[in-house]
C-alpha cells in the first residue's frame, strides 16, 4: 500500500509539473502578442507620434506601412533573399575562422593566447570603416559584404569557443591523461565536443550581427539588398517602404536566430541546457 501511495504521489508532481510548463509556454506565446498587438494599436492611434512630437512623414502608421510592404512583396522578398544570403555566408566564413583561431590558440596556448586579442579588437572596428577597405580588396559585387559579416562575426565565436576549449574540468583532463591520450586527441574528443555550447551562443550573437552587416554594407555599395532599398527609400522620403524594409529584416533575423537554435538542440542534447 506504501508503495503504491509513493507511485501516486509521484505521478501527481509529475503531472503537476506538466501542467505549470504548459504554463509556462503559452504566457511565453501570447504575453509577447498581445504586448506587441497594444503596441501596434498606440502606434496606429499615434500616441507615439503625440509623446515624441513626430509627423507621421517621419514614422510612419503601421496601415501605411503594411500598405507598402503588400505593393513591393515581390521585390522585397527578392531583395530580402540576397541580403541573407550574404549574412549567411559571411557568418560561415567569419565562425569558422574564429573556430579556428581558437583552436590554434587552445592548441598552442603560448603562441595563440594573442590571437584572440588581436581578433576581438576587430569588434572595436566601426563598419562603415571597413566598408570601403573591403570594397577596395573584394570589389564592389557580393564579396565585399561577405568579407564585412566575416570580419563583424569572427570575434564573438573566436572568444566563445576558445572559453569553451578551456572550461574543462580538470577530472575530465586527468582521466584522457591516464589513457595516455595524445594532444590532437584531447581536442578532438574532449576540448571541441565540450566547447558545442559556447560555440553555438556565438552562432546565435552572430545572427543579427550578421543580418547587420550585410544591410549596412549595401549602404555604401551595392545595386540590390534591403540596406540598398532602405538608404534610397530614405533619400526620396517614401518612408513606409523604407520601414518595411526593416521589418523583413528583422523577421529574416529572427527566422535565421530560430534555424540557429533549433539546430542547438539537434546538436547538444546531451547539455543540461537542452533538457527542460
Amino acid at each position: 500500500m506504501e508503495g503504491n501511495t509513493a507511485v501516486e504521489r509521484r505521478l501527481m508532481i509529475r503531472s503537476g509539473e506538466g501542467k505549470r510548463r504548459k504554463g509556462d509556454t503559452g504566457s511565453r506565446i501570447w504575453l509577447p502578442i498581445v504586448v506587441g498587438l497594444l503596441m501596434l494599436g498606440l502606434w496606429q492611434m499615434q500616441v507615439f507620434h503625440f509623446l515624441f512630437d513626430l509627423k507621421t512623414y517621419q514614422l510612419p502608421l503601421p496601415l501605411a506601412i503594411l500598405e507598402a510592404m503588400a505593393n513591393n512583396l515581390d521585390l522585397l522578398l527578392s531583395y530580402a533573399g540576397y541580403t541573407l544570403t550574404q549574412a549567411i555566408l559571411g557568418m560561415l566564413a567569419g565562425s569558422a575562422a574564429g573556430f579556428i583561431v581558437a583552436l590554434g590558440a587552445t592548441a598552442w596556448p603560448k603562441w595563440g593566447a594573442g590571437s584572440v586579442i588581436i581578433v576581438a579588437s576587430l569588434n572595436a572596428v566601426p563598419i562603415v570603416a571597413l566598408a570601403p577597405i573591403m570594397n577596395l580588396w573584394f570589389g564592389d559585387g557580393i564579396g565585399s559584404r561577405i568579407a564585412i559579416v566575416a570580419v563583424t562575426t569572427m570575434a564573438a565565436m573566436a572568444v566563445n569557443a576558445h572559453k569553451g576549449m578551456n572550461m574543462i574540468s580538470p577530472l575530465a583532463l586527468d582521466l584522457m591523461h591516464a589513457y595516455a591520450a595524445k594532444k590532437h586527441e584531447v581536442l578532438l574528443y574532449l576540448r571541441i565536443p565540450r566547447s558545442l555550447p559556447y560555440v553555438f551562443t556565438a552562432l546565435k550573437i552572430n545572427t543579427t550581427a550578421s543580418m547587420i552587416g550585410a544591410i549596412v554594407g549595401e549602404f555604401f555599395f551595392s545595386s540590390r539588398g534591403l540596406g540598398y532599398l532602405l538608404s534610397n527609400s530614405i533619400k526620396v522620403a517614401k518612408m513606409p517602404l523604407g520601414w518595411s524594409c526593416i521589418i523583413v529584416a528583422a523577421v529574416a533575423g529572427v527566422l535565421f536566430y530560430l534555424i540557429v537554435e533549433r539546430l542547438e538542440k539537434v546538436f547538444i542534447r546531451w547539455h543540461p541546457s537542452q533538457r527542460s
